[in-house]
């Protein structure tokens, strides 16, 4: 359905590919209404603020971040820009759903033909694996009197956005599980010179708590006064699943909320290999770490629209107030248009100056994340954002309470940590002089920022044991990292008594902070080896969760920094 008009302007960035393996099918019905997200541009940039910059370098218990009022009436939108939204959309016969000056968004309905028309955009229906979508390509149009205000548009194409960064551990038979149980997992060089499971042995499986004290998290805190945010773009979970699990844990049933963002609900397949395993992972493993945090799970569809929406919500909810976000869906750099990568990375930013830490798996797929079978290297994306703490992920064996053996996760099956180089984001101020490798060779050879930043038990062969639609099962994946590790952030905020908030500018600058991690240094993800000090698969490793806080709560001893 194009659109045309001299007085539209384009929205640099907005530019959409065709969907790869849709099928054409037909045109759309222009009859059909639907919700669109249109973003408008706040009133300050924070990152402009000097304030803020010296805030990254603050230790924790030294910084002064913003309120959520405080954000909306500084650097939320102008009410009069909301105001010529609202103006426009009534001369397009659009209805205005809802507004948010601290979200920076005004959520406009009408049928498809109003709204092309309106923002001259191209539509088409395809299918997609048994699924019929909106498609749309080319760019976004916005009337010229608009164009400095609106920064985005999204909702028009509902195509599938992220996938979730989980996999369900493969069971043997009971012979094999007999021998393993009597001689434990061994780990072998794979044929690529990474080390992964031998053959014939069976998942060597932890519950949470059990990972946590290896890791050395705090044993005297329980989340306590904290909220995590779980950003989930599909499944849901059963409340007897999280009654029986827990139970089985010695733990309360923790207190989960479900909040529902563009329509998002907690929708629960029945497949514990489906969306619902990525679910019940996130929460079985947060609350197990922290069991009196409040879990806050956002859901929404997954959409560009969605995804974003869910995590501007999230991060500006001034009712529930999370101060931690986890996100275990993701998918490479390249499926996201350049508008999209600039507003979820702001909205990132947003969330630093709010004290809350973002926490987001690095992707299961190694250097070429999602694309096994192609050379080329890639990384993931929330991921690949330098304003979050991107969780790649380790084969960890232990043994007399302690660990016996902890190295890059690669199966040799196409499954891997996700970890690499950005194209999209420079090198952070927090990442120079740490050796990040450049991308290319010769003159065009370029650095960006490097992923991840930390690590944890990720191979499903040393898994989490979880609980999904009534089945105990086996997970991993850096799905299960990013909950992890939000689980952990929950303990130092409490015992804090206020938000670590972002930690990369203090993890890269403190060379007693580093010193907190378990450098893994064997093993590769393909594309990239491990090695001493940071690397391109397990960043600084896996953490000691008690030193680690000590050593953040310590003054920086370099310059930190902001991205």
């Amino acid at each position: 359905m194009p659109n045309t008009t001299n007085k539209h302007v384009k929205i640099t960035g907005s530019e959409k590919k065709p969907m790869a393996g849709a099928k054409a099918a037909g045109k759309v019905d222009p009859k059909e209404r639907i919700e669109i997200t249109v973003l408008v541009r706040p009133r300050a940039d924070v990152a402009t603020r000097a304030e803020f910059q010296a805030m990254l370098a603050a230790p924790p218990q030294e910084r002064q971040y913003l309120s959520r009022e405080q954000w909306a009436a500084e650097h939320g939108s102008d009410p009069a820009d909301l105001a010529k939204i609202e103006e426009f959309a009534h001369e397009h016969e659009l209805t205005v759903v809802r507004s948010s000056a601290a979200e920076r968004s005004v959520v406009l309905s009408g049928t498809l033909a109003a709204l092309t028309k309106a923002f001259s955009v191209r539509l088409q229906s395809v299918t997609f694996q048994g699924k019929k979508h909106r498609m749309r390509t080319g760019p976004i149009g916005v009337p010229a009197e608009l164009a400095k205000i609106i920064v985005d548009v999204k909702g028009f194409d509902n195509r599938p956005q992220a996938q979730p960064h989980f996999r369900v551990a493969r069971m043997t038979t009971a012979t094999t599980r007999a021998k393993a149980k009597a001689g434990g997992a061994k780990t072998a060089k794979n044929k690529k010179g990474g080390v992964s499971p031998s053959a014939g042995t069976v998942p060597v499986a932890f519950t949470p708590i059990e990972v946590g004290k290896l890791y050395n998290f705090p044993a005297n805190k329980n989340g306590s006064g904290e909220c995590i945010a779980i950003i989930e773009l599909g499944g849901g979970y059963k409340a007897a699943d999280l009654k029986t699990y827990f139970k089985s844990l010695g733990l309360p049933t923790p207190a989960v909320s479900a909040v529902s963002v563009d329509g998002g609900a907690n929708a629960p397949t029945g497949d514990a290999n489906g969306p619902d395993g990525e679910v019940m992972l996130d929460i079985e493993v947060a609350a197990a770490i922290a069991p009196k945090a409040k879990i806050a799970v956002y859901f929404a569809p997954n959409t560009d629209q969605g995804f974003l929406d869910a995590i501007k919500a999230a991060v500006h909810d001034a009712q529930r107030k999370p101060s931690i976000i986890s996100i275990s869906w993701g998918g490479p750099e390249e499926s996201w248009t350049a508008q999209s990568l600039q507003n979820y990375n702001t909205a990132f930013q947003e969330a630093a100056a709010l004290g809350v830490t973002v926490l987001v798996a690095a992707g299961d797929h190694g250097s070429s994340d999602m694309y096994p079978n192609d050379k080329k290297k890639r990384v993931d994306f929330p991921s690949a954002s330098p304003w979050v703490l991107s969780c790649g992920g380790t084969h960890l064996e232990a043994g007399g309470g302690g660990i016996t053996s902890e190295v890059v996760w690669n199966s040799n099956d196409g499954w891997a940590t996700g970890g690499g180089v950005s194209v999209n984001f420079p090198l952070p101020d927090y990442q120079k002089n740490i050796g990040v490798p450049k991308l290319g060779g010769g003159k065009t050879a370029k650095t960006g920022r490097g992923v991840p930043d930390v690590a944890g038990d990720a191979d499903s062969a040393t898994g989490y044991k979880v609980r999904v639609d009534g089945q105990n099962t086996i997970i991993g994946g850096t799905s299960a990292v990013a909950p992890l590790w939000a689980g952990l952030v929950a303990l130092w905020n409490q015992q804090l008594g206020k938000p670590v908030g972002f930690l990369n500018s203090l993890i890269y600058t403190n060379p007693v902070a580093r010193a907190a991690f378990h450098d893994i240094t064997q093993g590769n993800n393909v594309g990239y080896q491990a090695g001493a000090g940071w690397d391109a698969c397990t960043g600084w490793g896996s953490p000691d969760g008690t030193k680690l806080l000590a050593a953040l709560t310590q003054p920086a001893t370099a310059k930190g920094g902001g991205a």
